[in-house]
Protein backbone atom coordinates (compact mmCIF):
# COMPACT_ATOMS: atom_id res chain seq x y z
CA UNK A 1 0.00 0.00 0.00
CA UNK A 2 1.64 3.22 -1.12
CA UNK A 3 0.57 6.36 0.72
CA UNK A 4 2.35 9.63 1.38
CA UNK A 5 3.70 10.23 4.85
CA UNK A 6 2.13 12.30 7.61
CA UNK A 7 3.49 13.39 10.95
CA UNK A 8 1.55 13.92 14.17
CA UNK A 9 1.04 11.79 17.25
CA UNK A 10 -2.46 12.82 18.45
CA UNK A 11 -1.63 11.80 22.02
CA UNK A 12 -1.52 8.09 21.26
CA UNK A 13 1.71 6.16 21.72
CA UNK A 14 3.67 6.12 18.49
CA UNK A 15 6.78 4.32 17.35
CA UNK A 16 8.12 7.32 15.47
CA UNK A 17 7.40 10.82 14.32
CA UNK A 18 5.30 9.79 11.34
CA UNK A 19 2.57 7.27 10.64
CA UNK A 20 3.95 6.49 7.25
CA UNK A 21 7.34 6.63 5.70
CA UNK A 22 7.79 7.91 2.15
CA UNK A 23 6.24 5.40 -0.23
CA UNK A 24 5.17 2.83 2.37
CA UNK A 25 3.04 2.24 5.42
CA UNK A 26 4.86 1.96 8.75
CA UNK A 27 3.23 -1.04 10.51
CA UNK A 28 5.02 -0.39 13.82
CA UNK A 29 3.57 3.10 14.11
CA UNK A 30 0.13 2.00 12.97
CA UNK A 31 0.27 -0.82 15.53
CA UNK A 32 1.05 1.70 18.26
CA UNK A 33 -1.76 4.01 17.11
CA UNK A 34 -4.30 1.18 17.18
CA UNK A 35 -2.91 -0.87 20.10
CA UNK A 36 -2.87 -3.86 17.74
CA UNK A 37 0.00 -6.32 17.34
CA UNK A 38 2.33 -5.48 14.44
CA UNK A 39 1.70 -8.88 12.89
CA UNK A 40 -2.02 -8.13 12.83
CA UNK A 41 -1.43 -4.74 11.18
CA UNK A 42 0.85 -6.31 8.57
CA UNK A 43 -1.69 -9.03 7.84
CA UNK A 44 -4.53 -6.54 7.48
CA UNK A 45 -2.45 -4.31 5.20
CA UNK A 46 -1.73 -7.38 3.07
CA UNK A 47 -5.49 -7.92 2.72
CA UNK A 48 -5.82 -10.85 5.09
CA UNK A 49 -8.94 -11.36 7.18
CA UNK A 50 -8.65 -10.40 10.85
CA UNK A 51 -8.60 -13.13 13.46
CA UNK A 52 -11.93 -13.77 15.10
CA UNK A 53 -12.05 -12.51 18.66
CA UNK A 54 -14.59 -11.30 21.18
CA UNK A 55 -15.15 -7.76 22.40
CA UNK A 56 -13.75 -8.80 25.79
CA UNK A 57 -10.60 -10.15 24.12
CA UNK A 58 -10.12 -6.84 22.27
CA UNK A 59 -10.67 -4.73 25.37
CA UNK A 60 -8.21 -6.77 27.45
CA UNK A 61 -5.57 -6.82 24.71
CA UNK A 62 -5.72 -3.10 23.94
CA UNK A 63 -5.65 -2.01 27.56
CA UNK A 64 -2.70 -4.32 28.15
CA UNK A 65 -0.90 -2.87 25.11
CA UNK A 66 -1.54 0.72 26.20
CA UNK A 67 -0.45 -0.02 29.76
CA UNK A 68 2.76 -1.68 28.54
CA UNK A 69 3.48 1.30 26.27
CA UNK A 70 2.91 3.74 29.13
CA UNK A 71 5.19 1.75 31.43
CA UNK A 72 7.90 1.52 28.78
CA UNK A 73 7.81 5.25 28.03
CA UNK A 74 7.79 6.32 31.69
CA UNK A 75 10.20 3.71 33.11
CA UNK A 76 7.62 3.01 35.80
CA UNK A 77 6.49 -0.26 37.32
CA UNK A 78 3.06 -1.83 37.10
CA UNK A 79 2.61 -1.13 40.82
CA UNK A 80 2.98 2.61 40.07
CA UNK A 81 0.39 2.46 37.31
CA UNK A 82 -2.00 0.48 39.52
CA UNK A 83 -1.55 3.01 42.33
CA UNK A 84 -2.30 5.87 39.93
CA UNK A 85 -5.49 4.12 38.81
CA UNK A 86 -6.45 3.50 42.44
CA UNK A 87 -6.05 7.19 43.23
CA UNK A 88 -7.85 8.38 40.12
CA UNK A 89 -10.66 5.83 39.81
CA UNK A 90 -10.98 4.27 43.27
CA UNK A 91 -10.39 0.71 42.06
CA UNK A 92 -8.19 -1.57 44.10
CA UNK A 93 -4.55 -1.77 43.04
CA UNK A 94 -4.96 -5.53 42.51
CA UNK A 95 -7.96 -5.02 40.20
CA UNK A 96 -6.13 -2.23 38.34
CA UNK A 97 -3.11 -4.48 37.84
CA UNK A 98 -5.29 -7.31 36.51
CA UNK A 99 -7.02 -4.93 34.09
CA UNK A 100 -3.69 -3.53 32.88
CA UNK A 101 -2.24 -7.03 32.54
CA UNK A 102 -5.19 -8.01 30.32
CA UNK A 103 -6.51 -10.56 32.80
CA UNK A 104 -9.75 -8.77 33.69
CA UNK A 105 -12.28 -6.77 31.68
CA UNK A 106 -13.16 -3.39 33.19
CA UNK A 107 -16.78 -2.44 33.73
CA UNK A 108 -18.35 0.18 31.46
CA UNK A 109 -17.67 3.04 33.89
CA UNK A 110 -13.99 2.20 34.22
CA UNK A 111 -13.67 1.67 30.47
CA UNK A 112 -15.09 5.16 29.99
CA UNK A 113 -12.51 6.55 32.46
CA UNK A 114 -9.69 4.68 30.73
CA UNK A 115 -10.45 6.61 27.53
CA UNK A 116 -9.16 9.78 29.17
CA UNK A 117 -6.50 7.99 31.19
CA UNK A 118 -4.84 6.59 28.06
CA UNK A 119 -5.75 9.52 25.81
CA UNK A 120 -7.69 7.58 23.19
CA UNK A 121 -10.80 8.57 21.23
CA UNK A 122 -13.82 6.96 22.85
CA UNK A 123 -14.66 3.52 24.12
CA UNK A 124 -14.75 2.23 20.55
CA UNK A 125 -10.93 2.38 20.56
CA UNK A 126 -11.03 -0.62 22.87
CA UNK A 127 -13.93 -2.47 21.26
CA UNK A 128 -13.60 -2.10 17.47
CA UNK A 129 -12.54 -5.19 15.52
CA UNK A 130 -8.93 -4.98 14.31
CA UNK A 131 -9.80 -4.19 10.69
CA UNK A 132 -12.14 -1.36 11.70
CA UNK A 133 -9.61 0.07 14.17
CA UNK A 134 -6.91 0.14 11.50
CA UNK A 135 -9.30 1.58 8.91
CA UNK A 136 -10.24 4.37 11.30
CA UNK A 137 -6.60 5.41 11.74
CA UNK A 138 -5.87 5.16 8.02
CA UNK A 139 -8.93 7.27 7.18
CA UNK A 140 -7.65 10.04 9.46
CA UNK A 141 -4.25 9.94 7.77
CA UNK A 142 -5.77 10.03 4.30
CA UNK A 143 -8.08 12.89 5.33
CA UNK A 144 -5.04 15.00 6.19
CA UNK A 145 -3.85 14.72 2.62
CA UNK A 146 -7.27 15.48 1.22
CA UNK A 147 -7.64 18.55 3.46
CA UNK A 148 -4.20 20.06 2.82
CA UNK A 149 -1.70 17.97 0.87
CA UNK A 150 0.92 20.73 1.01
CA UNK A 151 0.78 20.88 4.82
CA UNK A 152 0.97 17.08 4.99
CA UNK A 153 4.03 17.16 2.72
CA UNK A 154 5.67 19.78 4.93
CA UNK A 155 4.86 17.67 8.01
CA UNK A 156 6.41 14.63 6.34
CA UNK A 157 9.73 16.42 5.95
CA UNK A 158 9.65 18.33 9.21
CA UNK A 159 9.13 21.80 7.72
CA UNK A 160 7.57 23.98 10.43
CA UNK A 161 6.64 27.07 8.38
CA UNK A 162 7.24 28.69 5.03
CA UNK A 163 6.16 31.67 2.93
CA UNK A 164 3.85 30.29 0.24
CA UNK A 165 2.28 33.48 -1.11
CA UNK A 166 2.63 32.18 -4.67
CA UNK A 167 4.83 34.99 -5.98
CA UNK A 168 5.44 33.22 -9.28
CA UNK A 169 3.34 31.51 -11.88
CA UNK A 170 3.39 27.99 -10.40
CA UNK A 171 0.08 26.31 -9.70
CA UNK A 172 -0.43 24.87 -6.21
CA UNK A 173 0.13 21.33 -7.58
CA UNK A 174 3.32 22.39 -9.37
CA UNK A 175 4.56 23.99 -6.15
CA UNK A 176 3.78 20.78 -4.23
CA UNK A 177 5.80 18.72 -6.73
CA UNK A 178 8.69 21.18 -6.61
CA UNK A 179 8.79 21.19 -2.82
CA UNK A 180 8.50 17.41 -2.66
CA UNK A 181 11.54 17.10 -4.93
CA UNK A 182 13.52 19.61 -2.88
CA UNK A 183 12.58 18.02 0.44
CA UNK A 184 13.34 14.55 -0.85
CA UNK A 185 16.73 15.56 -2.24
CA UNK A 186 17.92 17.12 1.02
CA UNK A 187 16.64 14.38 3.31
CA UNK A 188 18.05 11.30 1.57
CA UNK A 189 21.54 9.87 1.63
CA UNK A 190 23.49 8.35 -1.25
CA UNK A 191 21.48 5.10 -1.16
CA UNK A 192 18.18 6.98 -1.25
CA UNK A 193 17.37 6.29 2.41
CA UNK A 194 16.06 8.89 4.84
Amino acid sequence: MDLPAAGEADGIPSAGSSYLQPGRVDPATLAARTALPQDTVRALLAGEEPLRDTVNDRVRARISTLAAARLASSNRRMADLAAKMYTRFGVSPMWARQVCDGKKVPNVELLHELVGFFGVEGEAFFTLPADEALSQVLRKIIARFEDDPLQALMDQYGVRSTDLRMHGSLSRRQLERLLEGVFHSVTTDEEGER
